[in-house]
């Protein structure tokens, strides 16, 4: 996607004044933010596109992101990132690193005990639920489980090493972002500097913590149904993509001029016309609709809003709004999403699967066609992870000069070019504003 600048009504706050000002590190800083999606094994994708920029700014040690934000895998890897905020290049050479090594077994059980265990327990809530007491202590049902995730998150992202970052002025805030199920909120847990305050809107809320824990990073990721919900102080939280009506949000209550947006997903795809389907949907083809619904969709809506926003604001006088208390300001922001559909991608590695694996796969349908978009979720192979490395690698450096002009100090904002599908397919509207 192309570059867009615009204004949005969630900054919460002004840039922070020169008696709270972190060092002068960057020569945009604090305001740069990278915001990573959520999508699970998708988020492979993100880290081709970080390995490209790496490679199109000069694999720099400074780091150009004082402000990380994540939501679901994209939370794991802004972690990764932010521990790392002293070398941005070593940052993004660990994400290859792991990604590239991926296999199942790392982030859930693939044992047929492990599997047995956890399918038994799903199979049992689901027929027998009614009849048993509640257990508070030992309740946790999910089709998969994940124990391994914790501990790969525990060997290589020394959450400890945030503090010293944020200190340095390396880095000004991290967030990541999970939904708490028995409030409704989608919170976004954060680190940063003591000028940054929380923030409460409808439904979304920011709570700054002392430490970034491997708890907080283990609810972002807890994909509804597969991975189990995690406990944190006095609510389960899950996956934050559930109910993420503002994913740009919470990087603009951080403090963010300027926005770079990873994506795990077309933002916007060709509406073809409805041809007729003679078999009845999967319950993988199901679940792959809601997992995009969850997953993809409201990053969309919230650029779409973000340009809508942009377009009207062109007609606002802005000396009358500062006297009224208003503190809108221009957001320049840059996308990087996949230019085709992942699905094909998934179907022809959905059989690197384990054989434990593909077996609860096809019992769902995910090992057709069809059910492709729920297997590109939890497709944690190298294999699959390599081909969207290379296609986020590829893709960004098609747009190298591009990403040298938004990544300049000096470089002034390019003008909004990003297409938003409207319900007649045979239409798209753009929205923009020229520098």
């Amino acid at each position: 996607m192309n570059n867009t600048q615009t204004e949005t009504p969630e900054t919460t706050s002004s840039p922070p004044s020169s008696e709270h000002s972190l060092p002068a590190r960057n020569a945009r800083h604090p305001g740069i933010a990278l915001i990573l999606q959520g999508g699970g094994a998708r988020a492979a994708y993100q880290v081709g596109v970080l390995k490209a920029l790496s490679e199109i700014l000069g694999h720099p040690k400074e780091n150009p992101f004082p402000i990380i934000t994540g939501t679901s895998a994209g939370a794991i890897n802004a972690a990764l990132l932010a521990t790392h905020a002293d070398n941005f290049a070593e940052g993004v050479a660990s994400l290859v690193d792991v990604w590239t090594k991926f296999l199942p077994h790392h982030v859930y059980r693939t044992d047929l005990p492990g599997v047995l265990r956890n399918s038994s327990k799903w199979l049992s809530a689901f027929l027998f639920g009614a009849f048993k007491k509640s257990d508070k202590k030992n309740n946790k049902i999910s089709l998969f489980d994940n124990s391994p995730l914790a501990r790969l998150i525990s060997k290589h992202i020394p959450l400890k090493r945030i503090p010293e970052h944020i200190a340095s002025g390396a880095l000004r805030a991290v967030s990541v972002t999970a939904s708490g199920y028995t409030s409704g909120q989608n919170a976004a847990f954060f680190q940063a500097h003591q000028d940054v305050q929380g923030w409460r809107r409808s439904q979304r809320v920011g709570i700054r913590v002392s430490q970034l824990r491997v708890e907080h990073l283990m609810a972002s990721a807890a994909i509804p149904f597969a991975f189990p919900a995690i406990k944190i102080n006095r609510e389960y939280f899950g996956d934050g993509s559930i109910r993420q009506m503002a994913p740009v949000s919470p990087a603009l209550h951080l403090g963010a001029e300027r926005v770079f947006i990873i994506g795990t997903a077309k933002l916007t795809k060709t509406m073809d016309d409805r041809a007729e389907e003679g078999t009845y949907p999967s319950l993988a083809a199901i679940a792959g609709h809601a997992m995009a619904s969850i997953f993809l969709d409201s990053l969309a809506v919230d650029v779409e809003l973000l340009q809508r926003m942009n377009a009207t604001l062109k007609y606002v006088d802005r000396d009358r709004m500062q006297a009224s208390g208003g503190n809108l300001h221009h957001v320049d922001v840059c996308i990087a999403c996949p230019n085709e559909p992942l699905e094909e991608i998934a179907h022809q590695h959905v059989s690197d699967l384990p054989a434990t694996i593909r077996f609860l796969m096809r019992s769902i349908g995910a090992m057709r066609k069809g059910g492709a978009t729920l297997a590109s979720y939890m497709l944690f192979d190298y294999r699959y992870c390599n081909a969207l490395i290379d296609m986020g690698y590829n893709d960004l450096m098609a747009r190298r000069e591009e990403m040298q002009i938004f990544f300049s100090a000096d470089a002034c904002p390019l003008p909004t070019l990003i297409p938003v599908s409207t319900f007649d397919p045979g239409r798209t509207v753009q929205f923009g504003v020229k520098a």
